[in-house]
This record gives structure tokens, C-alpha cells and sequence, in this order.
């Protein structure tokens, strides 16, 4: 039986979070994104990241052990993936992967923290010139769809990518508030897209995930390197030349620091990505930082 990519993404989470991170990890998603209201259900033990407003510390001390009291959603959230899937993902980053590998990772562990609190999740993903929309659904088959979907339109024959075109139709068509996870290729963000975003954070909140690129100046021997953006071979000799390897690195380096200030003054929080395993301690820290900023 074939494994499906999200049963992949569960044995990512539970191989390297184990039951104490991932209760971690599920915790820090429902205190940021999960409304209180009124209605109370029942009670569960705590989980690091709820409000200790909710502890109920007369069952606590009957119990030995923290509970919390359990309140009825008022409310689902709209989790909205918006991938990248120009053929820029679908080169490697600096782990040796495939990018889209550790996109889908990082889109289908939102996916399924979000799935399993009973909140819907949706896609959006595209190139420069075309976008692909899929409705918001609650189901681990549901979401199963939403990765193969970004696996198999990620390819080297894909159109180059551009965000903007992916969150413009964001802009356009979408009316309610939505939780947006975005996960893009490590590309220079234009004064289009930094407007795009002024809009989007004014009405939805917004996460920010960058999948890097591999350093080709770091690939040693005579393998080929090349851009996939214009199949442009970068010779041996040169890449692994010193001088062009500390320009490479300067390059970057700037990139990323524009990069940095332009979500920064937006307010909105982000990280980077070079491998799957990262995935788990990244995606929590990013959820914390949120949780923070909403306080």
C-alpha cells in the first residue's frame, strides 16, 4: 500500500516532536487560533499554551493533576494554504530535498494541527500566471487531496513562480477572515507583493514560511549546478570559486535581510525553512511568536 503524504507528515511530527512536543505543538495552535466563548463542555488536562484562566483548580486537586475546562468553539477557524508551485519549488534546498517536500511537510503539519481542532482548511497555489483555488474542507482525506495537489503541479516544467498573483486573487475573491499559512520560494519580495500584503494583514492573519534555497557554491566535486528559473549552468570552476562564493553569500545574506524588514513592518510573523526536520521546532516557535504578538 502506497504511503499517503500526510501519514508521512504524522510520522515527521511524532518521530521528531514525540508525545510531549506534539502536545506542545497542538496546544500552541489552539491558544492562538481558537476563540473562548461561553459554553462550557467539559473538562481535559492541560496541555502547555492554554489559558490558566481555564485551569479548574478544585478538579485539579482532586485530580493531582492540572485540568482546564473545555468551552464549546463558537466558531471554526479557515485555515487557507497558500503554496508557491512555480517550478522553483521544485528544486532542492540546502538539505538535499526537493523544496516541495518540505513545503508539503510544512503545509501538512498546519493542515493537521488544524484538522484535528475541527477547523477547515483550503488551498490556494499557482505560478506567475495562473492560480488554483480548492474549497475549505475538515477532513484528513480532504487535506491528503490538498498535498498531493502541491506535489504533483510542482514540477520542473512549471511556470516560474510570483506570489503575488497567488494572494491578488486572495484580495479578489475572498470575504471572509482567514488564517493564511504561506509557504514561498526564497525569491526577492517586489513593492506589489509588499502592498498585497498592507491589504491581506488588515483583514486576515497571516504566517510566513520560506523554503531556502540550496547554496551552489557549497555543492562540492563536479556536480552540475544549475538555476531552474533559466536552466543556466553554473560551471565548476566558477562556483566553487572563493571570491564567488563570498559574493554568493553577501547576495543572500542581503536578500534575506530585505526580506526580514519588509515582513517585519507588516507585522507579520515568519521563518525559514532548509529541510524537513526542521519543520516541527520551526512551525512551533512560529506559532509561539504569534501567540505572543496577539496578546
Amino acid at each position: 500500500m502506497t504511503t499517503t503524504l500526510l501519514t508521512r507528515v504524522k510520522s515527521k511530527l511524532f518521530v521528531h516532536a514525540r508525545r510531549k512536543s506534539r502536545s506542545l505543538l497542538e496546544g500552541e495552535y489552539a491558544s492562538v487560533f481558537h476563540g473562548r466563548s461561553l459554553d462550557y463542555d467539559d473538562l481535559r488536562d492541560y496541555v502547555p499554551g492554554d489559558e490558566v484562566r481555564d485551569i479548574d483548580w478544585r478538579a485539579t486537586a482532586r485530580h493531582q493533576a492540572p485540568l482546564v475546562k473545555r468551552y464549546v468553539a463558537t466558531r471554526k477557524q479557515n485555515l487557507m494554504l497558500v503554496i508557491d508551485t512555480g517550478r522553483g519549488m521544485a528544486a532542492t534546498t540546502r538539505s538535499g530535498e526537493p523544496k516541495k517536500a518540505v513545503a508539503i511537510a510544512a503545509a501538512g503539519l498546519v493542515g493537521y494541527l488544524a484538522q484535528r481542532h475541527g477547523d477547515l482548511v483550503g488551498l490556494v497555489r499557482g505560478t506567475a500566471s495562473s492560480t488554483v483555488a480548492h474549497d475549505l474542507r475538515g477532513t484528513e482525506a480532504h487535506l491528503e487531496l490538498l498535498l498531493r495537489a502541491i506535489d504533483t503541479s510542482t514540477v520542473l516544467g512549471a511556470e516560474q513562480s510570483n506570489l503575488a498573483t497567488q494572494l491578488r486573487w486572495v484580495v479578489r475573491n475572498v470575504r471572509r477572515r482567514l488564517v493564511l499559512l504561506v509557504v514561498a520560494d526564497d525569491r526577492e519580495l517586489d513593492p506589489a507583493l509588499d502592498e498585497l500584503l498592507r491589504r491581506l494583514h488588515v483583514q486576515h492573519e497571516i504566517l510566513w514560511l520560506t523554503v531556502e534555497d540550496a547554496d551552489p557554491t557549497a555543492i562540492d566535486g563536479d556536480r552540475t549546478a544549475y538555476d531552474v528559473a533559466d536552466t543556466y549552468t553554473l560551471p565548476t570552476l566558477v562556483r566553487l570559486d572563493p571570491k564567488v562564493r563570498q559574493a554568493y553569500a553577501v547576495s543572500v545574506a542581503e536578500r534575506v535581510r530585505r526580506t526580514t524588514e519588509l515582513l517585519d513592518r507588516r507585522a507579520i510573523n515568519h521563518a525559514r525553512l532548509g529541510s524537513s526536520d526542521e519543520v516541527v521546532g520551526t512551525v512551533f516557535g512560529l506559532l509561539e511568536r504569534q501567540r505572543r504578538a496577539r496578546r
